[in-house]
């Protein structure tokens, strides 16, 4: 039995960080039907041009397919309906817009006090930049992570991370809501904005400055850390992060056989070589580069430094200690062919084998059931059959 088996969500986001938190909940087994505008769907769908995008497929697996114009009547008196059963309602809309179409959170909260309603935003509900558009380099580069990567020239680089950040600790608070339900019998109003859970996710920096006043920069992190990425003669890469600890200092000076840099006076102490962290790393990358990766990959396991190669998305995919978790699952799409899915991290008892690995809906897969277990006869669903066919043939003139 999976752990949130019975708990039924109803999901009205797009792109990342509000199908990101759906498909968390959905991978521990909730229930979660996704609300889509019936022309088209989740922009996500169609990223590439072309329907089941690898985008779309990414982030909402084990999820059904409602498309409901919740502008109209009917569409209103539909979400209403799944509100009243519902456990968690998610929404990633700019504030106020599900005010303005008349199911904010106070009307849907009033029809059922034991929802967990969850607002996710670019900055917050209030404030002066409560309006503004957001995406994920937009929160990256006002909540200072992007200051922290630009080195030389300024390029974006890189996967989202205030998205899936900003996903995750929505299903954190929704989670804390649910388990607090569960002593109180009450619901809860969760607010998650994109700037927040980009800045919560780095405290270090921000303390370093303040309390330290060391500059923050991109190396802020590796010099502290003391971490590293050697090129070596094969052109391949390997990363060594030896952390504070003086034995990883000693073991990485034997792996590469530059011992004498214990006695040069700029790295003798931990706190010399932070602050001479360049120096140290011109030092040695000028041993790394004498000899192939896998012969520093060898001498480094020998040697227990904490290390690993720089892996290409496809070397990640092949290494052995991936394939031995089994991070990868094989899914098979009837129109766009395998891809590989990646598995829930979590385990519970030592397995995952209660995730549901089901493929993403196609656009109103699952609508017809829902509105029919909903009590909804077969007149209130051709009419729903055809405002949503009047909006996509409207769309396309």
């Amino acid at each position: 039995m999976s752990t949130l088996q019975g708990i039924k969500v109803v999901e009205a986001t797009t792109m990342i960080t509000g199908p990101l938190a759906g498909m968390l909940l959905a991978d521990l087994g909730a229930d979660v039907v996704k609300l889509e505008n019936p022309n088209g769907g989740d922009p996500f769908r169609t990223f590439r041009g072309k329907d089941h995008s690898p985008h779309f497929l990414s982030y909402n697996r084990n999820k059904k397919s409602l498309a409901l114009d919740i502008r109209s009547e009917q569409g209103k008196d539909v979400l209403l309906n799944l509100i009243r059963r519902a456990d968690v309602f998610i929404e990633n809309f700019r504030p106020g817009v599900m005010d303005r179409l008349g199911v904010g959170r106070a009307v849907l909260m009033k029809e059922n006090p034991r929802l967990v309603y969850c607002a996710i935003t670019g900055f917050g509900s209030t404030g002066p930049y409560k309006d503004r558009p957001a995406y994920d380099a937009v929160a990256q580069a006002l909540a200072g992570t992007s200051s922290l990567f630009f080195h030389g020239d300024p390029v974006i680089t890189g996967p989202s991370l205030s998205d899936n950040l900003t996903g995750m600790y929505a299903c954190y608070g929704i989670l804390a809501a649910l388990v607090e339900r569960g002593r109180t019998g009450r619901g809860r109003a969760v607010d998650v904005s994109m700037i927040e859970a980009t800045m919560a996710f780095m405290p270090d920096p921000f303390l370093a400055h303040t309390m330290l006043g060391l500059p923050a920069e991109p190396l802020m992190r590796a010099r502290a850390s003391q971490s590293y990425a050697l090129r070596c003669s094969d052109g391949k890469l390997v990363s060594i992060h030896m952390s504070s600890q003086e034995k990883f200092w000693l073991a990485m000076l034997e792996t590469f056989a530059v011992q004498k840099l214990a006695d040069d006076p700029r790295f003798s102490s931990r706190a010399g070589r932070v602050d001479n962290y360049l120096e140290l790393a011109q030092e040695l990358q000028k041993a790394a580069a004498t000899a192939p990766r896998d012969h520093w990959l060898k001498r480094l396991e020998a040697n227990d430094v904490p290390h690993a190669p720089v892996n290409s998305l496809p070397e990640v995919m092949a290494d052995p200690q991936v394939r031995h978790l089994g991070s990868f699952h094989e899914m098979h799409h009837p129109d766009r062919g395998t891809y590989q899915a990646i598995r829930r991290p979590v385990y519970f008892d030592g397995s995952r084998d209660d995730q549901p690995l089901d493929l993403p809906p196609s656009l109103n897969a699952d609508g017809e059931r829902i509105l029919r277990d909903l009590g909804y006869d077969d007149a209130a669903i051709d009419n729903w059959r055809s405002h949503n066919d009047k909006l996509i043939s409207g769309a396309g003139k």
